[in-house]
């Protein structure tokens, strides 16, 4: 099903009518990674967020117990909007869950981050495809030997998406891209993987692989899975997350997080 507002796409998920990955749906719309944790851990969470502004670019940040995030997306709930959950206890992955309310604590406070989905619409108005989505797929995404900066309790790697670009569409994709700060940005690197700790494309750690064409070059962006892969270094009692590429659909349009 198509639809034409994130409201009505949320509002499917709200009802169980839909449960997939978020990736090319509601074209214009700017998609948000969550992380949900107990207020005590959350300033340190900030202060990573801060010092990791590409991979955890803060789109909102809710007061402890609250579950409306009324600055970006007024009447949505983040604990039965997004298609699928992740529950981290103490660095492991303890379940998925379709909606969190039975979590739910009044001392938990959540963070929207940056997406990188919210840019793929700008990429092929310019004429440059997304493989995955052209697919049917969960974009690609790989743990990195890139580290984060350690804040308070949070430390761990990078992870990355990929997207196979043209080779000679790669200098207009960077540039796309970079009106996008608020949803990662530039490409992290381009080309070969294995200098950012990849060894084989074909077994991304998240999502789905996709093929790179001859003629076409990998080329890698920061991701708002992150926290999950910090999560499971190091460790946090309690992390709620979306489960990767089924991402929170906000209200903010694409173009609302682009500079000039």
């Amino acid at each position: 099903m198509n639809y034409t507002h994130s409201r009505d796409l949320r509002e499917a998920i709200r009802r169980g009518e839909f449960s997939g990955p978020t990736c090319g749906l509601v074209p214009g719309y700017a998609q948000s990674n969550l992380v949900i944790l107990p207020r005590e851990l959350a300033f340190d969470f900030f202060l990573f967020c801060q010092r990791n502004p590409k991979p955890c670019p803060i789109l909102e940040v809710l007061e402890p117990g609250r579950y409306e995030p009324a600055l970006t997306t007024p009447g949505a709930d983040i604990r039965t909007d997004v298609p699928l959950y992740r529950i981290y206890k103490n660095g492991k992955l303890s379940s998925e869950e379709k909606n969190i309310t039975n979590y739910w604590r009044d001392d938990l406070v959540s963070f929207l981050l940056g997406c990188s989905f919210t840019f793929e619409a700008a990429l092929v108005r310019a004429g440059i495809a997304v493989r995955h989505i052209g697919e049917g797929k969960n974009v690609p995404m790989y743990i990195t030997n890139i580290p984060t900066v350690p804040a308070g309790s949070f430390f761990g790697p990078n992870v990355v998406t990929m997207r196979p670009i043209p080779r000679n569409k790669v200098v207009k994709a960077v540039q796309i891209t970079s009106r996008f700060p608020a949803v990662h940005g530039a490409p992290v690197h381009i080309g070969d993987p294995e200098e950012i700790g990849i060894r084989d494309l074909s077994k991304p750690d998240y999502g789905d692989a996709v093929e790179v064409k001859p003629g076409e070059v990998p080329v890698f962006w920061m991701c708002g899975v992150t926290p999950q892969a910090v999560a499971l270094r190091s460790k946090p009692s309690l992390m709620i997350t979306h489960s990767p590429g089924y991402m929170f659909v906000t209200d903010m349009l694409d173009e609302d997080l682009a500079v000039s």
